[in-house]
């Protein structure tokens, strides 16, 4: 199965999106948008941004788990990752962006 968005409003109204594996696994999430169409926006530069690698900023939490985010070209963060126990599966979440958001459908979730 293939990768998807799926869009979503939060309970604060602001418009956001996931990007899940194919596994349905959540592989990267998004700020809170104030509409549809900036939220849209942030898709189009995940499917773009994820194909440089130098985009993915690799960090690490104060706990010592694993994360990433990926940045646009002007450096603002457009999505984050979840915490990974070991940079080997930080590594592979970015992969998974890179291989899942190029053609990732969009699903729009009621909420």
């Amino acid at each position: 199965m293939a990768g998807k968005f799926e869009c979503y409003k939060d309970k604060a109204g602001e418009h956001r999106f996931r990007l899940k594996a194919g596994n349905g696994e959540t592989i990267l999430s998004s700020e809170g948008y104030s509409s549809k169409a900036s939220c849209d926006n942030g898709i189009e530069s995940v499917r773009k941004n994820s194909a440089i690698s130098e985009r993915f900023e690799k960090t690490q939490t104060e706990g010592g788990k694993f994360r990433f985010n990926l940045k646009a070209s002007n450096g603002q963060v457009i999505g984050v990752s979840q915490n990974y126990d070991s940079e080997s599966g930080r590594d592979n979440g970015i992969g998974s962006v890179a291989r899942n958001a190029p053609d990732a459908k969009v699903v729009e979730l009621e909420g």
